[in-house]
């Protein structure tokens, strides 16, 4: 048994990931805000020991790294890092004991694709500050691996998917329309002739990586994706979702302004911010070193999703049922 600590274990990954390390035997420190519980309940969750920690205000105060390290980890798993100051605060205060520390990135460490699938040796081209920041991170983790600190070992999810919160559309964006317009055959506005990439990820996937990451400590140093098998074209997307409903997608392919004059510029801006970088990763490494088995195709991911989202009346299908 080790002792596994899970900054941010309540969110998407971290309602999968923590009972899944009860089950497989660790003694699990969960450690969050505690403003909700997890989007799915398990009894997983009654094995677990709770802190509660306003991560923003203890970095600010200079604690939150000693608080961690106070709990005493075998193993750390940070769900919620997202500036290298923050990661330096943490790497410093474990340094002493040198646990073994997963953190969560992003596929967005990559920029606009030069070479598909991407692989994770690919040059960090990371644009906003989401992507660099994280990029930064990553940097910061492998370098105090290299120089003998803390090891660590670092993840990089594409567009996480699953039941209980609003999920990346065929369009890019989380415009709620998107999916009432598949349902019901409405025509779907898509820009970039609909070649557009999406690379989703269900969240229970990307907990089964962080899992086998963990009891591969020689993995330490490196990073790995962690999407679906396969990406997916928007165009694509729009089509597997219209079927879902018997029907076929019924498809407007438009250019930019004409986009943003139908859905808005907010979210216009989301579906450039994701398209635009065109990542299809590679999972060949995850594959080959963690045994990372992704179970949910991108679309398996959405219908899991929008099914739970329409369940709950927050998604309106126009009468159409999933």
């Amino acid at each position: 048994m080790r002792r596994v600590v899970v900054i941010g274990a309540t969110g998407h990954v971290g309602t999968y990931l923590v009972p899944r390390l009860v089950r497989a035997g660790h003694e699990v420190v969960a450690v969050s805000r505690g403003g909700r519980a997890p989007y799915q309940d398990a009894p997983e969750w009654r094995a677990v020991r709770k802190v509660t920690a306003d991560r923003e205000a203890e970095d600010a105060a200079g604690t939150f790294g000693e608080r961690i390290a106070g709990l005493r980890p075998d193993a750390v798993i940070d769900m919620i890092c997202f500036t290298p100051e923050s990661a330096r605060q943490l790497v410093d205060a474990l340094r002493p004991s040198r646990p073994l520390l997963l953190h969560c990135g992003t596929i967005w460490v990559h920029g606009r694709a030069a070479r598909v699938p991407v692989t994770e040796d690919e040059p960090r081209t990371a644009y906003g500050d989401y992507g660099t920041g994280k990029a930064a991170i990553e940097e910061l983790l492998h370098r105090e691996t290299l120089a003998g600190g803390v090891p660590s070992i670092v993840l990089h999810p594409g567009h996480i998917s699953g039941p209980g919160w609003p999920v990346i559309t065929p369009a890019g964006n989380l415009d709620p329309d998107v999916w009432r317009r598949l349902a019901t055959g409405e025509p779907l506005a898509l820009p970039a002739l609909g070649q557009g990439v999406l690379n989703h990820v269900h969240a229970d996937d990307v907990a089964q990586a962080f899992e086998r990451a963990l009891s591969r400590p020689a993995a330490a140093g490196s990073s790995f994706h962690v999407v679906a098998e396969q990406a997916m074209t928007c165009r694509g997307l729009a089509m597997g979702a219209a079927g879902w409903f018997g029907r076929e997608a019924v498809l407007d392919l438009v250019d930019w302004p004409e986009f943003e004059r139908r859905v808005g510029a907010e979210h216009a801006g989301t579906t450039r911010e994701h398209i635009e970088r065109g990542i299809a990763a590679s999972i060949d490494r995850a594959r080959a070193v963690l045994g990372y088995q992704p179970r949910y195709s991108s679309l398996d991911a959405l219908r899991e999703a929008v099914r739970w989202l329409a369940q709950h009346d927050q998604l309106d299908l126009g009468g159409a049922v999933l």
